[in-house]
């Protein structure tokens, strides 16, 4: 990808301090990076995230994640611990629209850049805080991780096949979900600012956006909570079927696995009569999704008596004709190799500095008239510590002491 420096996309103009590390809010940072909002990420001065050295590597010692993580961003290496740095970010804040910030609750406090000091600055600034389980609450000192959340939120306990140990899912989907949830109430935040504008509040009143992991994954639970308070009932495990919406599972075949959701009631006519079961297609009892719940172990042993001599791709074929939702499990290599993946512009192809490819995931959602770009790659640590100081109004001797105190780098 070029490197393009000229802000583009619907979030033009806005600028973003990102203060997380890792996961949660460098995620939400990086989605309004992709949309045009100027990033300066503000990390340690040594080793920087730590995401930079998580999983594989590439040839310079950088995880590739983190070309993922932080591409359209700008790195300004700043020690926070030191009263120079945090009136530094203070400063920065004056002009920001929007800061990030994913650490245990009170730590901004403790460096003077609580929404109390910031916020009284700059009315108009939003505030995300991103943490375990929230500013408030009698959980809000304690450390909190996605895994953690997750089982919290409701999760964990469903990611198993019926009596076995509850699986975490392969991703860090807890810091995800509040991730995107703290981008919606950003989105929300700047709506309700320029509806606030005044000759008191020239730029809108801003607010403070206060995201839990635990919450956000809670959040996605659809039916939990009102089946277990209208009828006591506790969700359990069940791998991969859909519990109470039937048909809806992984069938087994002659080469792997299909997965196959039928329970709409034209759709499961079609699935039948394309298994050979017309006698269910056509059974009043099947018509509706409460009937066919009731009777959901023989559904799924008919339709896997039907996918058990076929292979994949025959199965995937059949139901495509008879306009059955049906799909494999996708592998990374499946997925790169994915016609339709790369005609929505899903493999975004960038180009590191010695002249190879390196394939990231594209841009989610797809605006017809502004859409995100790729403008920039991931910074190096502290590539935009001198200009950023700049910006703020140091002078290059005062850049040079406070890179020989060590405050920035």
């Amino acid at each position: 990808m070029e490197d393009k420096q000229s802000a583009s996309g619907p979030l033009a103009g806005l600028r973003v301090i990102e203060m997380g590390q890792l996961i949660a809010g460098p995620f939400a940072a990086r989605t309004l990076a992709d949309f045009g909002a100027e990033v300066i990420k503000i990390e340690p001065p040594s080793g920087g995230d730590p995401l930079r050295k998580w999983r594989l590597l590439d040839a310079d010692g950088t995880s590739v994640w983190w070309q993922a993580q932080s591409r359209n961003k700008r790195s300004l290496a700043l020690d926070l611990r030191g009263r120079e740095a945090q009136e530094i970010v203070r400063r920065l804040a004056l002009e920001a629209d929007v800061l990030i910030e994913n650490f245990r609750p009170g730590a901004m406090e403790g460096w003077g850049l609580g929404p109390d000091v910031l916020q009284a600055a700059n009315p108009g600034l939003i505030m995300l805080r991103i943490s375990g389980y929230g500013q408030s609450g009698p959980y809000r000192d304690r450390p909190g991780f996605g895994v953690v959340a997750e089982a919290m939120g409701g999760l964990r306990h469903l990611t198993a096949e019926p009596g076995r140990v509850p699986v975490r899912v392969g991703v860090s989907i807890g810091d995800t979900l509040a991730s995107l949830h703290g981008v919606i109430g950003i989105l929300m935040a700047l709506h309700h600012r320029h509806a606030t504008v005044s000759e008191q509040a020239p730029r809108g009143r801003g607010q403070v956006i206060d995201v839990a992991l635990y919450e956000a994954v809670f959040n996605c639970m659809e039916s939990l909570l009102p089946e277990y308070s209208a009828f006591g009932v506790v969700r359990e495990a069940a791998g991969s079927a859909l519990p109470g919406i039937a048909p809806s599972n992984a069938y087994r075949c002659a080469d792997g696995y299909a997965l196959v959701a039928g329970n709409g009631d034209s759709i499961f006519k079609r699935l039948m009569n394309c298994i050979g079961r017309p006698d269910l297609a056509e059974d009043p009892q099947m018509a509706g999704n409460a009937g066919r719940v009731a009777q959901v172990a023989m559904i799924d042993a008919a339709i896997g008596d039907w996918t058990a001599g076929r292979t994949v791709a025959e199965v995937l074929g059949a139901l495509a004709a008879a306009d059955v939702p049906a799909g494999r499990i996708y592998t990374v290599a499946d997925i790169a190799a994915d016609p339709h993946f790369a005609a929505r512009g899903m493999l975004q192809e960038m180009d590191r500095p010695d002249g190879s490819k390196l394939l990231l995931p594209g841009f989610v959602p797809k605006l017809s008239a502004t859409p995100a770009s790729h403008r920039r790659n991931a910074p190096t640590l502290g590539q935009d510590t001198d200009a950023v100081l700049r910006e703020v109004g140091l002078s290059e001797a005062q850049i040079a002491a406070l890179k020989a105190r060590g405050v920035v780098a």
